[in-house]
């Protein structure tokens, strides 16, 4: 970042300037440092790979429901979850949105790197789920970082072995599962992750996150709630039965 100065600033103007840009760099890169340290232990073993990453990035708060990446975009940027929750799915040409997997804190999103890596664009779409905390890396540093830090590689390979299990749990259970299984696996899941067993979403959602219509959705809950298993309020869910 450049500042420039007009004739009348003068010289203790200048400097002070420079101590307070100084100041926020610092406190942003240890910022950042801490939060590496504590949410991703195997990029921060390399003091060399930590602290390019701590430059280079930026850290972030999202509100939810924010997109942060669109079908058919460029990859800008790299996220590095510190907190909350980011969905990715996949678009379909119908207008459904079928869920492929969560980004949780201490992970990344291992489609937009792969997207990257061959310089394509991009085939899900990421929204925000929580409000999220995230240290983001510019696109072009995470080229140039793959290239040189093999820490970094070997984070996205264990990553993309983390959410490969996903998807194929994802897929087992839309080839083999039937409707209610898939349904109640589906609010059990959301409610793990969340850390509530009341689920603030739309029985619409469900279906598209399931690939799904609505009204299936909808007689699937009632019969799960005529079980005991959910109670169905306005515009939210309420799991009874974690265990069943």
């Amino acid at each position: 970042m450049i500042y420039h100065f007009q004739k009348n600033y003068g010289a203790n103007d200048k400097e002070r300037f420079s101590k307070l840009h100084f100041y926020i760099f610092i406190k942003k890169y240890f910022v950042i440092v801490q939060a590496l340290e504590e949410y991703f232990p195997q990029l921060s073993k390399s003091p060399a790979l930590k602290k390019e990453l701590a430059a280079a990035c930026q850290l972030i708060k999202l509100e939810k429901g924010t997109t942060i990446l669109r079908t058919g975009a460029y990859i800008k940027l790299i996220p590095l979850v510190i907190s909350g929750l980011i969905k990715v799915y996949k678009e379909e040409e119908n207008g459904n949105e079928l869920l492929l997997y969560y980004i949780k804190p201490g992970e990344s999103c291992v489609m937009s790197v792969t997207t990257l890596m061959r310089r394509e664009t991009s085939s899900i779409k990421a929204i925000v789920e929580q409000d999220a905390e995230v240290v983001v890396l510019p696109s072009n540093k995470a080229l140039e970082i793959a290239k040189t830090q093999s820490q970094w590689n070997e984070f996205i390979y264990d990553l993309f072995n983390l959410k490969f299990e996903e998807l194929l749990t994802t897929i087992e259970t839309l080839t083999f599962s039937n409707k209610d299984k898939r349904l109640l696996d589906y609010l059990k899941k959301e409610a793990k992750l969340k850390g509530n067993t009341i689920l603030q979403t739309t029985h619409q959602q469900i279906a598209y996150e399931l690939g799904s219509s609505r009204e299936v959705i909808s007689r699937l809950l009632k019969k799960l709630e005529n079980e005991g298993i959910v109670s169905l309020k306005q515009g939210a869910i309420k799991i009874l039965k974690t265990e069943e």
